[in-house]
C-alpha cells in the first residue's frame, strides 16, 4: 500500500525486566494498523499477557516506548470477574458507572452492549444463574459498553469447552468486523490463532520475544468449514512448527 496508515498500536523496542534481574520480554517492536485483529501465540511464561498489559498501560515497560493513536480501549480479562451480587445489567454499566456517565444514557448503552453480545434478555440475571460463556459474554458487553476502537483480550475463552469457545471466536469475529474494531488477542490455541486472526505474533518463552510475525491472507466471513480447509491445516502446522522451533532453543520440550 503506497499510503501511510497511522498505526492503532506501535511499541519501539519494548521491553520488561523484573526488579530480580529476571527478563521478562526482550525487546519488542510492533505495529498494529487500524482493523487487524492480531494474536499473541505462545507458550505460558512467553511475555503474551505482559505485552498485552503494558499496551493497556496496566503495566510499566522497563524500557521502550508504547504509541496508541489516541484510540478508546477496553480490557477483557482471562476471567469474566463480574460482580456476584449484581445483576448483568449493572455489571455491564460499571465502566460508565464509574466515568459518571448519566443514568439515561449509560442504560441505553448498556442495551446496545447487551444486544451486540446476544445477551438481552438476561439483562436481570445474575451471574451464578448464567452458564461460563454467557459469564464471558457479558464480560465482553462490559468492554464494549465504552465504544472503545481498540479491545484487548487475555485468553478469555481459555477456560472454556471447545464447542463454547468455537461459538464465541466466531461471535467475536462478527463484533469484530460489525464495529470495525481494532483487537488484540492474546492465546495458546494454535486453532483459534488461525481462526480469528488476520496476523498471529508467534512469541517464545524464556525470556519472552517475537519469533515470527505471521499474516493470514484467507477470506472472510471464516465458518465452520474454514475450520476443515487445507489452508486452515497449513496455517497450523506452519504455527505449531515455529512454536517448536522456538521452544527447542529455550531447552523446553517441543
Amino acid at each position: 500500500m503506497g499510503d501511510k496508515v497511522a498505526s492503532a498500536v506501535s511499541l519501539h523496542e519494548v521491553e520488561q525486566v523484573y526488579p530480580n534481574g529476571t527478563r521478562a520480554l526482550m525487546p519488542v517492536s510492533l505495529d498494529i494498523r487500524p482493523g487487524e485483529f492480531v494474536s499473541l501465540l505462545g507458550p505460558s511464561g512467553c511475555g503474551k499477557s505482559t505485552l498485552l498489559k503494558m499496551i493497556a498501560g496496566l503495566l510499566k515497560p522497563t524500557a521502550g516506548r508504547i504509541q496508541l493513536s489516541g484510540q478508546q480501549l477496553s480490557f477483557v480479562f482471562q476471567e469474566a470477574t463480574l460482580m456476584p451480587w449484581a445483576d448483568v445489567h449493572a455489571n455491564v454499566r460499571l465502566p460508565l458507572d464509574l466515568a459518571g456517565v448519566p443514568r439515561p444514557q449509560a442504560d441505553g448503552r448498556v442495551d446496545e452492549a447487551l444486544q451486540l453480545v446476544g445477551l438481552s434478555a438476561f439483562a436481570r440475571q445474575r451471574p451464578r444463574e448464567l452458564s461460563g460463556g454467557m459469564q464471558m459474554r457479558v464480560s465482553i458487553a462490559r468492554g464494549l459498553v465504552t465504544r472503545p476502537r481498540l479491545l484487548l483480550m487475555d485468553e478469555p475463552f481459555g477456560a472454556l469447552d471447545e464447542i463454547t469457545r468455537n461459538r464465541l471466536d466466531a461471535d467475536l469475529l462478527a463484533l469484530w468486523r460489525q464495529q470495525g474494531l481494532t483487537v488484540v488477542f492474546v492465546t495458546h490455541s494454535i486453532t483459534e490463532a488461525v481462526f480469528l486472526s488476520s496476523r498471529v505474533i508467534v512469541m517464545g518463552a524464556r525470556p519472552g520475544r517475537v519469533v515470527e510475525d505471521y499474516a493470514l491472507d484467507n477470506p472472510w466471513p471464516r465458518d465452520d468449514d474454514y475450520r476443515t480447509s487445507p489452508a486452515f491445516n497449513a496455517h497450523g502446522r506452519h504455527l505449531q512448527h515455529r512454536l517448536s522451533q522456538a521452544s527447542a532453543l529455550t531447552g523446553d520440550a517441543p
